[in-house]
């Protein structure tokens, strides 16, 4: 049994959902969400809430039925409240410039890294900082994740790119005699 699935979800006001066979199309302020929920779970629209039910007893359904909650939720947040990403740099000579959708990292390299920005993220640089906002959890997650994987974060020195509520355990350097 799924707790999230349990629960449903409930439609603030001002946020439309629309269901068209398994596709699902929420509508909001900041704007619109469409995913297809294939599968063995049973989503009904209900007034202000959805509610999501099993068509079986297997481990796919089981697997499934809080895992679409969760979509569900995270596509009407979404368009009532955009979903943020911080990304801090730190290094001597490490840094980032913005060239029209494009992300100009200089990570210590003997080269540039640059990075095209998804069509649905925003990215805005202050200094050495990066904050990523979309409507879309998944898309603003993923370009973070991308963006960190460049250059990691050390635990000698902390040199890297990490997330801004990331904590990065330092270890002790060489023991000088």
């Amino acid at each position: 049994m799924s707790r999230i699935g349990k629960k449903g979800v409930t439609i603030p006001t001002g946020t439309t959902v629309t269901q068209n066979g398994t596709v699902f199309t929420v509508k909001g302020p900041l704007g619109e969400l469409t995913r297809d929920f294939p599968g063995p779970i049973n989503i009904k629209i209900e007034g202000a809430a959805i509610s999501l039910a099993p068509k079986n007893n297997s481990k796919e359904a089981k697997a499934l039925w809080g895992t679409y909650a969760s979509h569900l939720v995270n596509m009407v947040s979404g368009v009532t409240k955009a979903f943020e990403k911080k990304l801090q740099i730190e290094g001597v000579g490490y840094k980032v410039e913005q060239q029209g959708t494009k992300l100009v990292f200089s990570l210590g390299f003997s080269h540039k890294v640059p990075m095209e920005t998804p069509k649905d993220v925003k990215a805005v640089v202050e200094k050495n900082t990066i904050t990523l906002s979309s409507i879309n959890k998944e898309s603003v997650g993923m370009f973070a994740a991308q963006i960190r994987a460049n250059k990691k974060p050390e635990p000698y020195k902390g040199k890297g790119i990490r997330y801004s509520d990331e904590v990065v355990r330092r270890k002790q350097g060489k023991k000088s005699a």
